[in-house]
Formats: C-alpha cells, structure tokens, sequence
C-alpha cells in the first residue's frame, strides 16, 4: 500500500480501482454470471497492466509533494476516474449508453446515489459494483479530508481556521506539526481506512442477523457508511430486516453526522457531546420527525385516528428515520414513512426532505449539503447580533473559537452559502431550458449539488425520468454532482492563480 501512496495520487486512485473490480468478477463467477465475471476480470487485469507500466516509469520522480497538486489529482479522480468505472459497467448491463453509464459511476462515486435504471434491470454483480464505487467514493472522502481538504482550509475546515482558504495549514493537523502532503495522506490512509473497513463488516454483520441476505446486507452497509443511498432493492423499504434493520442502519447514520464520531485528527475538542455539528445533527433528527408527527396528528382528528396509537408511533419511526437520512444526504426512506401519510391523509411535502439535504452532514465525512458546522456559524453569527440589537453595549462571552466561528467564520460560511445559491439558480435555469419543469429542475440542482440523489425519486409530484434526455444533460448534471462533492470553493483556489505562487 505504502508503495502505491508514493504513486502520483490520481495513478494510485486508478490504480485502487482497477483491482477492486476483480471482487465484482469473482462474485460473478461464484453465482455464475459468466458474462459480468469475464467483464470485470478483463477491465479489472488491463487496468492493472496499465497502472503497473505507467507506475514503473514514473517510480524515479518524487510525487505529492504540493497539496494544492493533490487537491487538482482529488478534481481529476472523481471526474476522470467514473469513465473507467463505467466501462466495465457499460458493457455487463449491454443495453446502455456509455453516457448513462458514465452518470452512473459519477452518482456513485460522488456518493450522490442517484440512478438511471431500475433495481430489477441490474445483475447482482452489477448492483455490487454500484455499491463498492460509492464506498470506495466515500472512504476517499474520510481519508482527503484530513490529508488534502484540511491543510487547504477547505471543505468546511474554512469556517475555523486562521488563514484564507486554500492557502493555510491548520495548526490542529498533525498535533499541530507540518507534514510533507505524502505522509499526511499515508497517515490518514493507515488511521481511516481500517476503521472504515472495520464499521462497514460490523454493519453488514449486524444487518445479516436481522435476516438481510448477503448481498443486501453488503450492499446497504456500504451505502449508510458512505452516504451513497444505493440499493439493490431500490431501498431499504422491502428488505427482509425490517424495523429492526433500520434501527440498526439509523445508529451507523451518526458517522455522516460529526467526524468527531469516528476520528480526531483535524481538530481538538472536548468530546463528541460538546461537538457543535453532532449536537445541532441529533436536534434537527429530533425536531424534523416531531413536527411531523404533530402535524398528522392534529390531521389524524379530522379522520377519526387520532387515538390509532400504533400506527402514531409507526408514522414517528417513518419520518425520524427519513429525516435522518435525508440530514446526511443517504437518502434512505422508511418503509413506514408512508404510514404517516395513510395516518392522517395529509401528504408529506419534498420541499422538507430538499431543506434536509440542503444543510446536510458534518464537515470531512462522506454527507454533502451546506454542511452542519456552517449553519451553526450562521446561528451564532446571528444570535449575537439580536443580542447586541438588544443591548448594543453588551461584549459577547465566548472563547476564542467561538468568537472565531461567529465572526470570520460565519462570513465565510455565509460566502459559502451565497455562493452555493447562485450555483443553484442557475443550475435550476440551465435544467429548464432542457426541458425540465421548474419542480423537476429545483429538485435536480438541489439532489446533485447536495449529493442526495434519492431526492429525485422521492421529492416531486410526479416521478421525474433522466435517462429520457439527452446525453449532455446527463453531462451536466454530472459535473454539479462533481461540484458538490468538492464543492466551489475548493474549485475556486484550484483556479486561482494566487494559491500556485510560492
């Protein structure tokens, strides 16, 4: 592994991939899906022969010395690096384009989660594969967080950090030591990878004794560890588990919540309790579902249900569990998030599932939205000031990290978020001229920009079919899928001639 991480980053990434796709092939051969198994085996050995070439030539130079050139190799991976996954692919499922292939391998890298085909349509091998690319998406995410995103100052880690994005190392990395970018990613890779590893067999494990089959049980362990929201059945709504697979899958949802929960290797804090993002997380999970709740409650008197207390506490576990995963970007809906609606006759409106995964998860782990640790400087940032229009001569109690949150933090984070609005807008106005109603296109740019693509399935009206467009639409959304996974400012330093001087 060490000699791979010495590779140009975006060669070992190629280099990861390649062999992963033997696991597909040789899951394949075992149930006798000859065709996907040689598919697999064949893509997976040329990728490796070329690695290996391309990786012998280039042995003699020294390589991810600059982490402003990790950071381009991190845009070029998850651009780049779906068209090899998609060829395989591509060419297993046989009745497809290579363009809705394409968006399929950037959906699930990007741990967007969206989808073009139907879950009956995919092979076993190929529902496997689907779900091992977004877990991989997801475990590269862990480890670039804290070797890439963080010396930046970038993916959240602006809102507290001394220095301007891009141009900044954060004196909570390393214990505060300044690293070489190459011993950074091989110490987060030897810290993150055998714990991601090792939470996703405790989940699969778990689910198998809930009576999920193996490949289920897989399949949507890696999904809630990366964020992804696949499934081979659509959704965990039809799993054999049941209720008792999903308590098991909303207690793994706390990893996207907070990094706090699996690491503390980008900042020092107290403890996980005294962790902002982890505590905001458990109380928008809290307030979501139980506003819900009494809203069909107070329906359920209309219709004579109100004192029907078993399918009351039915309909709290449907939207508690939804809203959870929405907040995280999974996606994942209850199998009684329908129970609800059934209660009291009310429909549950998407525009609350779209506000979920606009704010999404925690900084440096594998949900995407706005991210929780900027909304909590935006709430500080604005208390303080109707305290202050309340008593103008008051001087706010905080320590330095927090005055730092709602003063330089919050300018930023409400950047961050100005920015992402107008990316949203026209993204929204782009879609329409593609013929896409203004539902469909609002539900399109929030599901990719925020990488909760079952948001398109669950979110509008009426069910909204992609791959009945054209090619380049699919492109596009393709490329904001990749730009919610970086997100802009991240783009904005790669650009900005000023962050390659010195």
């Amino acid at each position: 592994m060490n000699a791979i991480v010495r590779l140009p980053l975006f060669l070992s990434l190629t280099a990861v991939v390649s062999l992963s796709m033997f696991l597909p092939a040789a899951f394949g051969l075992a149930i006798e899906e000859f065709h996907d198994a040689r598919t697999f085996f064949y893509a997976g050995l040329i990728g490796v022969i070329i690695t290996t070439l391309v990786g012998i030539a280039l042995s003699n130079r020294s390589h991810n010395r600059s982490a402003l050139r990790q950071l381009l190799a991190l845009a070029a991976a998850f651009a780049f690096l779906p068209a090899l996954m998609a060829v395989p692919f591509q060419e297993a499922v046989r009745t497809t384009t290579f363009a809705s292939a394409y968006f399929e391998m950037v959906s699930a890298f990007t741990t967007t989660g969206a989808s073009l085909f139907d879950a009956p349509r995919l092979s076993a091998p190929e529902h496997l594969w689907r779900a091992q690319v977004g877990w991989m998406g997801g475990m590269l995410m862990w480890v670039a967080a804290a070797a890439i995103m963080a010396p930046l100052a970038l993916g959240g880690f602006e809102v507290t950090a001394s220095g301007e994005p891009g141009q900044s190392i954060l004196s909570g990395v390393a214990r505060g030591e300044v690293t070489e970018p190459q011993q950074r990613l091989w110490r987060g890779i030897e810290a993150l990878v055998p714990l991601y590893c090792g939470l996703t067999l405790a989940l699969t494990i778990l689910l198998l004794v809930a009576g999920d089959p193996p490949l289920i049980a897989l399949t949507h362990a890696m999904a809630v560890i990366s964020t992804s929201g696949i499934s081979p059945l659509g959704g965990v709504e039809s799993a054999p588990s049941g209720i008792g697979g999903e308590i098991i899958l909303f207690v793994f949802l706390a990893f996207a919540l907070s990094r706090q929960t699996f690491s503390n290797d980008t900042r020092q804090e107290r403890g996980l309790w005294f962790d902002p993002e982890f505590r905001m997380g458990l109380m928008i999970v809290a307030v979501v579902p139980l506003t819900l709740f009494l809203r069909h409650w107070a329906a359920a008197f209309e219709v004579g249900d109100e004192q029907n207390w078993l399918a009351g506490v039915r309909a709290l576990w449907g939207a508690l569990f939804t809203a959870a995963n929405f907040l995280t970007t999974n996606g994942f809906v209850s199998s009684e998030w329908d129970t609800a609606q059934g209660w009291s006759g009310l429909p549950t409106p998407g525009i609350i599932l779209m506000g979920l995964a606009l704010i999404g998860g925690g900084v440096a782990t594998t949900a995407g939205g706005v991210k929780l640790l900027r909304v909590y400087a935006l709430y500080l940032n604005g208390t303080r000031e109707i305290e202050r229009l309340v008593h103008p001569s008051s001087v706010g109690g905080a320590s330095l990290m927090g005055r730092r949150l709602r003063r330089e933090g919050a300018f930023i984070a409400w950047v961050f978020f100005m920015l992402f609005a107008v990316i949203l807008a026209a993204l929204t106005m782009i879609l329409g001229i593609y013929g896409f109603n203004l539902e469909h296109s609002i539900t399109l740019a929030i599901a990719t920009l925020a990488n909760a693509g079952p948001l398109i399935e669950v979110a509008p009206e009426v069910p909204l079919d992609i791959s009945a467009h054209v090619w380049h639409a699919k492109v596009l959304l393709c490329a904001a899928m990749v730009l919610g996974r970086l997100e802009l400012l991240a783009v904005i330093v790669m650009l900005s001639p000023d962050s390659w001087r010195g």
